[in-house]
């Protein structure tokens, strides 16, 4: 401790200087007199003074934008909120900066409402109206009556909950000690929401645990009523026992889901889908159990048992069609699949950070059949183009999904590529990242770009590139991620953009003689690693096909539209047009002229002796090549002067539009997350199988869609498993099943603690 305080002594800390405001360990702001100055790295970014409320607003946008600091460090540091640094970036993003010196009072050619209307306001309030009704009435907007009624001091009366009678707080949580109540017995004075009779203290993430008022799990009548009658959000889930349960190995994929976060995550994220017996939480346990269980759509549903997926889900039926569509149709009104898959990315990013240091980035195009006109895309498993909507993948150094990003009109990975890189940097932080993608994104001054922001690349090299000797290969071998790899390699240095851009190429020679030459920025990583990593990216390609086929990720969700913009350009149809006729023209041209070659060689001179004689014989053909030029000339002509590229409302004659975004979305990361959990349960079963690599997947999804015995106890949910087709594949899921039970998971909705086993004979059933 005393050499300790002799060290402080020594090098004390830099003193903050009065009227100084750090905002982070690059930028702070000093304010003196009555200026203010922004320092970015010891240089002056801005200076204003400080009552001008523009120029302040102005220096925050300049910050995030520029990327020198974010938007909570700005905010914190201005003493604005979050909200308020978003709302001026929109302004300025779509105004410029006149737009952030808006003049103070009402905004004008806005409705006001009148003060002689706050007495028929506050009427029809009473009356139960809602606000989006009563701003219909009035020709105002539902924002000026929340206004009006917050200055009136009108409070809401917030939604009751019922107590029957008989309830036994700290009961058994799955099944309540209360008889079942019909309609009739629902009293008249309810208790305020937050009474501790209906809720049960939070599991292992602080969820809130919900009461079933039912004794009979086959039998969810008084819950159904509660949610009918507005005071219930979620069903708790009750479960009874039973024998060879229907899909009752899918519970093995709890623990990874709960893991991975997903029902906390969207519990921040969403809140509540209001008062349901299929609320939030439920929802997501469906579809990810159903995904789990390769039911691709919910239209698969009604192939199923609705009692069986019930038990499963710990209810008495398991929620139809309609009422599955009809919840992925709320959450996408929410519009917020963006930042639930953002939160998502971020949970992986802290769990696995290991696996970021290689990302693999890769569009997919899913074809669109339907009627309406959208943006046209090659489909390399096709080989033509078809109309589409392309998504962009992020994957990490094992393959599995981080995120996903849809593209506008579907732009190229050029375009895309900066774009993604961001929210990736706001997922990794200042660490660095290789980037691996294929030749769509190919572009040096792209590479300039990527690698100023801190990010290493790896991609192939495109184009015609000089020859690399056969005598400059040599033999590479080396055991990578437990892999053992041999290239032929040759490893030298490149310049592109005239010599502005140095890069590191690995070109590797196949035993047919072709050359595949690999483009990189990191020069720490032998040859054979760098040609390894390149050559992984086919486990992206892989990931796609394995989840079109298992779980239909090309399928349509719905077929909403939305608004597309309209000024987005696009190629010129009647250029195209021009061109072809000039091809043809030009191939006309070609034609007679080789024509005309052919007669004056084939000329008799006895008769035609002269040139003037010839051509006084082909006049006729040279008549025609004159006309065939002269149409090249107007045809060149006329597309110097149409332009390249028009809006796209001047080629589609009907409403500009795009499909839906939000709810294909939020089924994509549905998905992901079911895959993740795959993948997790593969990774702990890898040590105890040894054909893990051909057969892994093949495994788990076998254990999932298996029967399997459930008995509830008091505190637990145990899950016997039945034998799969083999001892061998069964010794493996015995061996998954101690390795979960070594996790305290507890269902979600419950506190019933999931236990794994197999399910020997009847009087030996226990579990290790």
């Amino acid at each position: 401790m005393a050499g300790a305080a002799k060290q402080r002594d020594l090098f004390p800390e830099p003193a903050v200087p009065a009227g100084t405001t750090v905002i982070n360990d690059r930028c702070l702001i000093r304010t003196e007199r009555d200026f203010r100055i922004v320092i970015v790295s010891g240089i002056v970014l801005l200076q204003y003074a400080a009552d001008d409320r523009m120029a302040e607003a102005y220096a925050m946008v300049s910050l995030v934008q520029q990327g020198w600091a974010d938007q909570k460090e700005v905010a914190r540091s201005f003493g604005y909120s979050v909200r308020s640094v978003r709302r001026y970036q929109r302004r300025f993003e779509s105004g410029g900066l006149a737009a952030l010196g808006q003049a103070g009072g009402y905004p004008s050619r806005r409705p006001r409402l009148p003060r002689s209307r706050e007495q028929l306001v506050r009427r029809l309030k009473e009356q139960g109206l809602a606000n989006r009704e009563i701003a219909r009435r009035l020709g105002v907007t539902p924002k000026a009556i929340r206004k009006l009624l917050k200055r009136l001091g009108w409070h809401e009366r917030k939604p009751e909950q019922l107590q029957l009678p008989g309830s036994v707080p700290g009961g058994d949580p799955n099944l309540s000690a209360v008889p079942a109540a019909s309609a009739a017995d629902v009293p008249e004075t309810l208790p305020p929401p937050g009474d501790p009779s209906l809720s049960a203290l939070g599991s292992l993430d602080d969820e809130p645990i919900p009461v079933s008022f039912d004794t009979n799990p086959t039998d969810r009548r008084v819950d159904r009523v509660l949610a009918c009658l507005g005071v219930l959000d979620d069903a708790a889930p009750l479960f009874r026992s039973g024998t060879r349960v229907p899909h009752g190995g899918v519970l093995l994929a709890l623990p990874a889901l709960v893991a991975s976060g997903v029902f906390t995550l969207a519990r921040k994220t969403y809140g509540s889908i209001g008062p349901a017996f299929y609320g939030l939480r439920t929802t997501l346990v469906a579809l990810l159990l159903m995904a789990l269980l390769r039911i691709k759509r919910p239209e698969g549903l009604k192939e199923h048992s609705p009692d069986d997926l019930g038990r499963v889900l710990g209810l008495d039926r398991a929620p139809e069609v309609k009422t599955l569509r009809r919840k992925l149709s709320r959450l996408a009104a929410c519009g917020r699949a963006a930042e639930f898959g953002r939160a998502l990315a971020q949970r992986r990013v802290a769990d696995r950070g290991a696996a970021m240091g290689f990302l693999y980035i890769d569009g997919h195009v899913r074809v669109y059949h339907g009627q309406r006109i959208l943006p046209k895309a090659h489909v390399a498993r096709m080989r033509l183009a078809m109309p589409a909507t392309t998504d962009y993948w992020v994957n990490d150094a094992v393959g599995d999904p981080l995120f996903v990003v849809t593209a506008e009109a579907n732009a190229g990975m050029v375009k895309m590529l900066p774009g993604v890189l961001a929210e990736v940097r706001a997922l990794v932080g200042e660490r660095r990242v290789t980037v691996v993608f294929d030749r769509g994104g190919y572009s040096p001054k792209l590479f300039l770009q990527l690698i100023a922001d801190g990010f290493d690349l790896l991609t192939y090299r495109k184009g015609r590139s000089r020859r690399v000797a056969r005598s400059c290969f040599t033999l590479h071998e080396a055991v990578i991620d437990g892999i053992t790899v041999a290239y032929t390699l040759a490893d030298q240095g490149v310049r592109l953009l005239g010599g502005k851009l140095r890069l590191r190429q690995v070109t590797r020679l196949a035993q047919d003689g072709h050359h595949t030459p690999i483009l990189t920025s990191r020069r720490d990583l032998p040859a054979v690693a760098i040609a390894f990593r390149m050559f992984e990216r086919w486990r992206q390609e892989n990931f796609f096909k394995y989840l079109r086929e298992e779980y239909a990720l090309d399928a349509l969700v719905d077929y909403d539209i939305v608004p597309d913009n309209p000024e987005r350009e696009v190629p010129n149809p009647k250029r195209l047009e021009i061109t072809a006729k000039l091809q043809q023209a030009r191939a006309e041209f070609e034609q007679l002229t080789a024509e005309y070659g052919a007669e004056a060689l084939m000329n008799p001179e006895q008769s035609r002796p002269t040139m003037r004689g010839f051509r006084i014989a082909h006049r006729k053909l040279a008549e025609r090549i004159r006309k065939a030029f002269d149409r090249i000339t107007a045809l060149e002509q006329t597309r110097a002067a149409t332009p390249t590229r028009i809006p796209v409302r001047d080629v589609v004659k009907r409403d500009v539009v795009k499909l839906a975004p939000e709810r294909k979305l939020l089924t994509n990361l549905i998905k992901m997350v079911a895959y993740q959990a795959e993948s997790d349960l593969l990774h702990l079963v890898a040590p105890h199988y040894k054909r893990i690599t051909d057969e892994g997947r093949t495994l788990i999804q076998a254990a999932l869609a298996s029967p399997a015995d459930l008995e509830v106890t008091a505190d637990e949910l145990r899950v016997f498993i039945e034998p799969l087709s083999s001892p061998h594949r069964t010794r493996a899921i015995a061996a998954l099943c101690e390795d979960l039970n070594t996790r305290p998971v507890l269902f979600p909705g419950s506190r019933l603690r999931l236990r794994y086993g197999l399910a020997p004979p009847p009087a030996k059933r226990t579990i290790s």
